[in-house]
């Protein structure tokens, strides 16, 4: 072993330690351990901050501003009025989530069939009121598994597919990987869904939920009924049903600027009443997509287009100008372009419309307008704003042109007409060009922690390939099972490969686990098909940490892990990976 392997492996086993031990965060621990691999000379200048371009780092990134996008048009409240029933049990749901993402995932990237659900099983959990960490490390472990059903699945497939070319003169075809990859997939997410989920850690449980912020009632709000929307010529409790399963209490109509006496439950709507309801924020906004109605001060003047606004909540002081006041009295829409959606007053109903109501000291306002703006607004009015819980206004008549952007550019890529990162780089920019996602919050979607954690850790990996380390450890495979049947060989190279996919990206793993494999077949005079295979699974199965695959990177700052949380449930379920491969692989691919 040269000077060189010894203080990579050193470093290597440095990094684990300080991420297991979890005192210091995660990006900082990484980018010290780059830093201290250019001073040795084992990272060279030039490949020091590669992996920051590196094309998992760019996808991670990607996918996180298209799923705010999907998000913002919404697409996902069309999905979660199909998929999200809050009164379903734990287990129920990740069932559900669980066979829709390893479905998905056979037949487009699981990198994509993650960002497409991930933001749907985050709208769950806050809806249904439970810990989001609970849910989305079993939907990222469902969508890795059903990747490996299909050749585009997942990148390591087509890599392994590649290889067999090379080495046999035949790819594998597209469905030569569905009997041992469905065999695994389907024990792999029944344990998630009746074992696995339960052995997350649930003492940080907080630590997945926005801090600092203030437990509100609901808003006091109208919403506007235009030309087109769906409750037109209804009567109101004929939409006490659909108002119920959106969490929102309808509490009145206004009618040429005057409000009807009682609830007016009777009443028959026209284009342009206003319906009074109470409800979260987030509540209001999916039953306003539902029905097709609008905010008061939704629609664009000037160059304010939909996409630029902004929902922002505030909590009002004592000597704040607006204490005493309404908007209406402040000309707050006229003046500032600056709509009052709402008031929450510790639950307290009031008679008068939301415009024309004197605001009181200890109040929170529910405020929209174009984001550049509001920041001038609330210090013009003296109010202080709300830890931020990432409010939006949803444009729910782009959510077709959303979803069929991102499923245009996902088909692309996967019959290989584009590279996945140039496919998704396109869709981003689709979406800001079409302000589905405005440009000034571009930037503020992507998890720069976890940006930090990939770009600095592929360097590493990259050079314990390029000092040789990974052709050490291939050369110990074959000594140690020197004399060993077959079927052990096979077992002991699941492990190791799978090891490293916990290490390395599980791209570069398959590429350094593909010529092992076909070597070791040629010493045991074997066919290399079980053994091709057994790297593809391998190469894929990386659930012991958030830097083997590019979905556990995806759910780390949303869910809140630690990097010691992932092998609590990603243990067991490697173990069982491979006590289910390997007969299956012998089964279907004979030596």
């Amino acid at each position: 072993m040269t000077l060189d392997q010894i203080m990579l492996f050193s470093l290597f086993g440095g990094v684990f330690v300080m991420l297991l031990w979890g005192k210091f965060r995660y990006d900082l621990v990484a980018f010290s351990a780059l830093l201290v691999a250019l001073v040795l000379g084992l990272v060279s200048t030039d490949q020091a901050f590669s992996g920051f371009g590196h094309p998992a780092t760019v996808i991670v990134a990607l996918v996180l501003v298209i799923s705010s996008g999907l998000q913002n048009s919404g697409a996902i409240d069309l999905i979660t009025r199909r998929l999200i029933d809050t009164g379903r049990a734990v287990s129920t749901h990740i069932a559900i989530m669980s066979a829709v993402g390893a479905v998905l995932s056979a037949f487009m990237n699981n990198v994509a069939a993650m960002a497409l659900l991930m933001p749907v099983d985050i709208q769950a959990a806050m809806k249904a009121a439970r810990p989001i960490r609970r849910t989305l490390m079993p939907l990222s472990f469902a969508t890795i598994l059903g990747g490996m059903v299909t050749l585009i699945g997942t990148p390591p497939n087509i890599i392994i597919a590649s290889y067999r070319e090379k080495a046999v003169g035949e790819p594998f075809a597209m469905f030569d990987f569905a009997p041992v990859g469905l065999s695994v997939a389907i024990v792999g997410i029944a344990f998630v869904v009746i074992i696995g989920w339960r052995l997350i850690p649930k003492e940080d449980d907080a630590g997945s939920k926005k801090d600092g912020l203030i437990s509100l009632e609901g808003y006091v709000a109208e919403l506007v009924v235009p030309e087109g929307s769906l409750a037109v010529s209804q009567i109101v409790r004929d939409l006490y049903p659909e108002a119920d399963k959106e969490g929102v209490e309808i509490l009145g109509v206004v009618r040429n600027g005057r409000r009807i006496g009682g609830f007016g439950a009777t009443v028959e709507l026209r284009a342009n009443d206003m319906l009074i309801v109470e409800a979260a924020a987030e509540d209001i906004d999916r039953f306003r997509g539902t029905l097709k109605l609008e905010f008061f001060g939704e629609q664009p003047t000037g160059d304010t287009v939909t996409g630029g606004l902004k929902l922002l909540e505030v909590v009002v002081p004592r000597d704040a100008r607006i204490v005493g006041r309404s908007a209406i009295s402040l000309r707050l829409r006229a003046r500032r372009g600056v709509a009052l959606l709402g008031i929450s007053r510790q639950g307290r109903r009031f008679k008068n419309r939301v415009r024309h109501e004197p605001v009181r000291a200890g109040d929170i306002l529910l405020l929209l307008g174009p984001a550049e703006v509001l920041g001038d607004v609330v210090h013009w009015l003296e109010v202080l704003p709300l830890a931020e819980r990432g409010l939006s206004v949803t444009q729910h008549s782009r959510a077709g042109l959303a979803v069929g952007i991102f499923a245009v550019a996902i088909i692309i890529a996967s019959f290989g007409l584009l590279y996945l990162a140039t496919a998704l780089a396109i869709v981003v920019a689709l979406y800001v060009v079409l302000d589905i996602v405005p440009i000034t919050s571009v930037y503020d979607r992507i998890e720069w922690p976890v940006i930090v954690l990939l770009g600095s850790m592929i360097p590493l990996g990259v050079a314990l390939e390029n000092s040789g380390g990974t052709e050490l450890i291939a050369a110990n495979i074959v000594n140690f099972t020197t004399g060993l049947p077959a079927w052990a060989v096979l077992t002991v190279l699941m492990v190791v490969v799978m090891t490293l996919s916990d290490i390395l990206n599980n791209t570069a793993t398959a590429v350094i686990g593909a010529p092992i494999a076909v070597d070791i077949a040629t010493k045991l005079n074997v066919n290399p098909d079980p053994f091709l295979m057994a790297v593809a699974i391998a190469a894929s199965c990386a659930f012991l940490t958030p830097i083997g695959h590019k979905n556990n990177t995806l759910i780390m700052g949303p869910g809140g892990y630690k990097f010691g949380d992932y092998w609590r449930t990603g243990l067991p379920l490697e173990i069982l990976v491979v006590a289910v491969a390997v007969p299956a692989i012998l089964l279907f691919f004979p030596l």
